[in-house]
Parts: C-alpha cells; sequence; structure tokens
C-alpha cells in the first residue's frame, strides 16, 4: 500500500484515527464505509472547538484537506483511497468493494462520477456563496447548474434497472452516493421527472449506516450557506 504521506505521526488510543467534521460530505462517504462493517476507530473532531485537532491534521497533510485516517502512524488520505485502505485491511460483512476486476472497475467509475459530476458542481454553488459578494462567480456556477442537469439526467438512465449505484450490493460507489445526492438535491433540487434518482436517494437515506451520518450531523445544518431546507 503507498501512503501518501510517508511521515510518522503517534496516535496513542486507537488503530484507526480519522480527522473529520460529520458535516461534511467527504468526510460522511468515509464514515458510511466505516460503520457499514462496524469498524472501531477514533474520530478526531475538525473544529474551532478543538483546534489541537486542526494543528495536527497541518502537521499530517500539509493540505489540510478531509478526511485523513492514520493508521500505525502513517496518513492515508481522499475519500476513495480511505475506503480501499479500509476493503484492504479492514474487511468486513459488507465487501464495499469487489473482488472480481470487471465488477470492481464499474464501482470505482461509479464513485468518480459522483465525486466528479455530482459533489464538484454541488460544491462551485456552495463556495461561490461564501464569496465576497463582489468577487462571485455566475458564469461558474450557470456552468455547474448545467453539469447537474446532465448528471441527473445520466443516472435517473443508469439507476433504471439498479438497485444500488453499481448493481444489487452496497458498494464504495452508494458511500460516494449518499452525500453527494443528500446534499445536491438542497443545492440543485433533483426535477420530480427523475424518480429513478429520487427513489435511490431515498434508499441510502433508510440504510442505516448512512441515516446515522446524516443525525450525527443535524446540530451543524446552520452551516450550510444556501440554508438547509426543513426535510430529510
Amino acid at each position: 500500500m503507498q501512503f501518501h504521506n510517508q511521515r510518522q505521526y503517534k496516535e496513542p488510543d486507537m488503530a484507526l484515527t480519522l480527522y473529520a467534521h460529520p458535516f461534511s460530505s467527504y468526510c460522511q462517504k468515509v464514515l458510511v464505509a466505516l460503520y457499514e462493517n462496524g469498524t472501531p476507530f477514533e474520530f478526531r473532531m475538525l473544529s474551532p472547538d478543538e483546534p489541537e485537532n486542526t494543528e495536527r491534521l497541518a502537521e499530517i497533510w500539509p493540505f489540510r484537506r478531509f478526511p485523513v485516517l492514520v493508521e500505525d502512524g502513517r496518513a492515508v488520505c481522499e475519500s476513495s483511497v480511505i475506503i480501499e485502505h479500509l476493503v484492504l485491511y479492514h474487511p468486513g460483512p459488507v465487501p464495499l468493494l469487489p473482488e472480481d476486476p470487471r465488477a470492481a472497475l464499474e464501482v470505482r467509475f461509479m464513485d468518480r462520477f459522483f465525486d466528479l459530476y455530482i459533489s464538484t458542481p454541488q460544491q462551485k454553488f456552495v463556495l461561490d456563496r461564501l464569496r465576497p459578494e463582489d468577487s462571485r462567480d455566475p458564469f461558474g456556477v450557470e456552468e455547474a447548474g448545467r453539469m447537474f442537469d446532465t448528471a441527473y439526467q445520466w443516472l435517473d438512465d443508469k439507476m433504471r434497472d439498479r438497485k444500488w449505484a453499481a448493481g444489487d450490493s452496497f458498494t464504495l460507489a452508494d458511500c460516494a452516493a449518499a452525500p453527494a445526492l443528500f446534499y445536491a438535491d438542497w443545492t440543485y433540487p433533483i426535477d420530480p421527472s427523475f424518480t429513478h434518482v429520487h427513489n435511490y436517494r431515498k434508499r441510502l437515506l433508510q440504510r442505516p449506516s448512512f441515516a446515522r451520518a446524516v443525525d450525527e450531523a443535524r446540530p451543524y445544518r446552520p452551516l450550510f450557506p444556501l440554508g438547509a431546507p426543513d426535510r430529510d
């Protein structure tokens, strides 16, 4: 396994330590994977109330992006890589990545779809709102909206005969899809005509692992800059 950061760090308590925030979509993606298999870990909250964790994150990963998983003194970065690490070193009853390489390729593709074509435009809307009004990018937001339109249509066709993102089994791709579609519908509502997407989103919200992540994030909904809707 090639880790992103080769420096050594001592995490004294549990073998797995996750630096994250429960309201972050990419953190939720990893939390779903951990909860699916009941994998024990220590959660290090990244917030102004616990600055020591933010300082530690900066030492571990100078880009300060999260989540970051630390195991045996080594940092594993980026949500998809973290989940693949869990599949390799902490497998559980739910195989989040198929052993068959062809089936695994479809899972990885769908994982990238949700990160690149759902989460990316969603973040464009959010980050634009956080900018000073005179520095906003209306063209970029409009472009992100067009990407949403294309992605929702494509996904609706794809989910016509699928229960989960890559077929009949819950996988890495669904870990990515759950927070991506959750926040995307808040940001750029999914048209009611996309019934397959809506039904898939409902199944994800009913999955115990994601329902837990959603509940843990409820106290932070006022942080959503576009205004969190009174639903979900």
